[in-house]
Formats: C-alpha cells, structure tokens, sequence
C-alpha cells in the first residue's frame, strides 16, 4: 500500500504545482510568495512520498492532505482538489490498516 500512498503524494504535488500560475494570474499572489509556498508544499510531498516507509511519513502525510486543504484559501479550486487527494489518502490509510490485520490473522491460524 506503500506504493499507493506514495502515487498519491506525488500526483498531489503535481496539482499543487499547477496551482501556483493559478495563484499568481487569478487570485493576485505574488509570483515569489506563490513559489515558494506552493513549491515548498509540492517539494515537502515528494520527500515525504520517500519517508513513507517510516511511521512519520504517514503522519507527515496526513498534515500534508490538511495543508492541501488549506490551500483553498488562496486558490479556491483547491478545497475541492485537496479533499479528493485527502479522501483518497485516508481510505489507502484504512485499507492498509485491514490488510496488516488479516495477514496478522492469517499468519497466527496456520
């Protein structure tokens, strides 16, 4: 599932790229400020893409989705493409999460 949450971090950091010039040319941002926000975010979602093999990751991850979110404050596109990515993440979270169970559950029974 690792696979899976890391897919979704880099896609995410792919939307928030393209959400600066949406920033910049609609919602008057500054093309500095814009840039270094939204490519902080974007770059903080590739890095914690490779920490997800650590139990930080997955926490780091989760702050991500509600940074995302967030986003929607300056580019209002952004609450709705943050709450599909956040969607996305915790339902991978929770089937993880039932995967780890039943392979315990299989593994003590034979």
């Amino acid at each position: 599932m690792r696979s899976v949450l890391a897919a979704i971090l880099v896609f995410e950091a792919i939307i928030v790229g393209l959400a600066i010039p949406v920033a910049v040319s609609i919602e008057d941002v500054s093309g500095g400020r814009a840039g270094a926000v939204g490519g902080g975010i974007a770059v903080a979602c590739l890095v914690t893409a490779g920490l997800l093999r650590y139990p930080a990751g997955r926490v780091i991850g989760s702050v991500l989705q509600v940074v995302a979110i967030a986003l929607g404050v300056v580019v209002p596109l952004m609450f709705f493409l943050g709450a599909i990515f956040a969607v996305l993440w915790f339902v991978c979270l929770v089937l993880d999460r039932r995967v780890v169970a039943l392979r315990a559950e299989r593994d003590g029974t034979e």
